[in-house]
């Protein structure tokens, strides 16, 4: 910082340019005295300034020489970022594949479905130690009873049998038995799948439930909607069924897949959510 005087401001102005040989908008200036004109020659003072030339200013030149002294390569820098981010992406790839590989696979809605109606079987079986049939019956009498001893239907017996040497038959009868189907046949699926899930887990045997007739008039009511059907597909070779709900799908998978051991015949789900069976050529399935 540098003192300066002069009889005016605007002198002294011009004299601190003159000296950093700069215009005045690049100078710190702070006025220590205003000139005055006095009276009659007396109490005249002079304007005094100290100012100093901006640093940001020195500083903006000698950036912009150093910056014109070095050679910057634009594509290096790119390189090194896109290098940088390709590397970042393959360590987060690595660590999702490491995730990933500890998660346990799940099977598909549709395909436990096709599962539970038995469309497939599993390379690893699950091995069953065989009871005696009396033991059999005896123990899932045993866990009926006990699940429905306390339940608000009023059932008046609960029979259980073998229908084949692969199937167990089990029968709800009583006043409160038809309670059991629910609407459309809802709270039969759910029972069915229940015991199914416990039977076929424990015995490896299949489930043929009948709550108050319910099952032989489905039966009824599926056999003759597929008496057509059956010599459709005996004509043409496929067929798709109409959507069918609960049971219905279950007894239309298994007559015909009786009917036609040879084709491919499974359950399909439609964009609305309804579920069908389409027979076809074995080679040739429906993806």
């Amino acid at each position: 910082m540098k003192k300066f005087e002069a009889d005016s401001l605007e002198n002294v102005y011009d004299l601190a340019k003159k000296e950093f040989e700069c215009s005045i908008t690049e100078l710190v200036i702070e006025v220590i005295q205003q000139p005055t004109n006095g009276f009659l020659g007396f109490g005249k003072k002079k304007a005094i300034i100290c100012a100093y030339k901006k640093e940001s200013s020195i500083s903006k030149v000698n950036e912009d020489k150093s910056y014109k002294n070095k050679d910057i390569k634009i594509e290096d820098v790119t390189s090194k970022i896109e290098n940088s981010k390709l590397e970042d992406n393959i360590v987060i790839e690595d660590e999702k594949k490491e995730i990933l590989s500890d998660v346990p696979k799940v099977e598909s809605k549709e395909h436990i479905f096709d599962n539970f109606y038995g469309e497939e079987k599993s390379e690893i079986s699950k091995i069953y130690i065989k009871k005696d049939k009396d033991i059999i019956l005896k123990e899932v009498k045993e866990g009926l009873d006990l699940l429905f001893d306390k339940s608000c239907f009023n059932l008046e017996d609960i029979r259980v049998s073998f229908y084949d040497d692969e199937t167990l038959f089990i029968e709800f009868l009583g006043e409160d038995s038809a309670l059991l189907i629910g609407k459309e046949g809802y709270r039969y699926k759910a029972l069915s799948y229940v015991l199914f899930n416990w039977i076929n887990d424990k015995y490896g045997l299949m489930l043929r439930l009948e709550v108050a007739e319910f099952l032989k008039n489905q039966e009824l009511a599926i056999d003759l909607y597929l008496e057509p059907v059956i010599e459709l597909i005996k004509e043409k070779g496929s067929f798709k069924t109409k959507p069918l709900d609960g049971i219905l799908v279950h007894i239309a998978l298994k007559r015909l897949r009786e009917e036609f051991p040879l084709k491919y015949v499974a359950v399909k789900t439609n964009v609305k959510g309804e579920k069908y069976v389409l027979v076809n050529e074995y080679k040739t399935r429906e993806n």
